[in-house]
């Protein structure tokens, strides 16, 4: 090749690279901060999605760009840890759950951040508004109109004779204690009976789930990091003490659950490559607006639904985006 078409091939490929990445020290790749509030086996589909959309939008891990993984472990207390060591790597973008900014937000007011997924990010004080985040904060919003009544309804077909409703939550998660305010109002608006039952820690949900044996038809539990982490071991308490159980996302039936119903998260986290991707470009996480879930999925377990002598009528096996055999 000709020194000057060289020359001009080398010009427009740096033209062509993006501003982020220009931005780092020469040799040294762009680097995303994977803040994980679970384990990598509970994240696993989650994060592989999030890879994969990456990969299609041209940042490939170790060639193009490079990702640090830290992992919380269900854990509250290990968030700020976690955190303060991404924001002392000097990512370029740190991505996270809803849950995780508030300790992310101390640790840093310059490093870019994207949520995959928050129930609340203006209530919770994450942004200043959907349309416009503002600050260094923006990313995926899984709040829907009346998600909880549409999980009642369903659970309400599949339990026949069901009058009283047990609902499950980590309440010092503000998302959940805010899903179990609305899935209370639900539950009695559809003339039903709500029990309420209050965890915190890991520790509570035995004692919690055989407090309700005898005391409702069914269960409704509301999703954190702390539910999914211990998400086999509620469904087998679930099952001594015989409460068919709804969940708001599909890794709570995989793991033996009766059903979900709620928005797509492994899609949601795909999306947020996406926001990353614009990040990396030169955008500033204070334009880009906050998005709601555009897909929802139902998943039923049959064999869970057999073991507990369950019907499920055709009509919503027929509305299932995927069913367990």
């Amino acid at each position: 090749m000709k020194r000057r078409e060289f020359i001009m091939l080398l010009g427009g490929a740096a033209a062509a690279w993006p501003l982020a990445a220009r931005a780092q020290q020469p040799g040294k790749l762009p680097t995303i901060g994977f803040l994980g509030t679970s384990t990598p086996a509970d994240l696993n589909q989650r994060t592989a999605a999030f890879v994969q959309r990456l990969r299609e939008l041209g940042w490939i891990e170790g060639r193009t760009v490079a990702i640090e993984y830290r992992w919380a472990e269900g854990r509250d207390g290990r968030i700020a840890e976690v955190a303060a060591d991404l924001v002392r790597l000097k990512v370029a973008v740190i991505v996270t759950v809803g849950s995780a900014v508030p300790a992310l937000k101390q640790a840093t007011s310059v490093i870019p951040i994207v949520f995959a997924i928050s129930g609340d990010p203006v209530g919770m004080g994450l942004v200043a508004s959907l349309a416009q985040p503002g600050g260094n904060v923006t990313g995926l919003s899984s709040q829907s109109t009346d998600l909880a009544g549409k999980r009642v309804e369903i659970l309400r077909e599949v339990v026949p004779g069901l009058r009283r409703l047990a609902i499950m939550a980590n309440v010092s998660y503000p998302v959940a204690a805010q899903d179990m305010r609305e899935a209370e109002a639900a539950t009695r608006m559809l003339g039903l009976e709500a029990v309420t039952s209050e965890i915190q820690r890991g520790e509570d949900i035995a004692p919690s789930l055989e407090a309700l044996r005898g005391r409702a038809d069914a269960l409704l539990v509301c999703g954190d990091p702390l539910v999914v982490a211990n998400r086999i071991r509620i469904n087998i308490l679930a099952l001594g003490a015989r409460l068919p159980a709804m969940y708001s996302s599909r890794e709570y039936v995989e793991g033996g659950g009766l059903m979900s119903y709620g928005p797509n998260i492994v899609d949601l986290f795909r999306r947020a490559a996406e926001y990353v991707d614009k990040i990396l470009r030169g955008a500033k996480p204070g334009d880009i607006p906050v998005e709601q879930p555009t897909k929802f999925e139902l998943t039923i377990h049959l064999t869970t639904a057999k073991v507990r002598g369950l019907t499920v009528p055709s009509t919503l096996l027929a509305r299932a985006d995927e069913v367990i055999e």
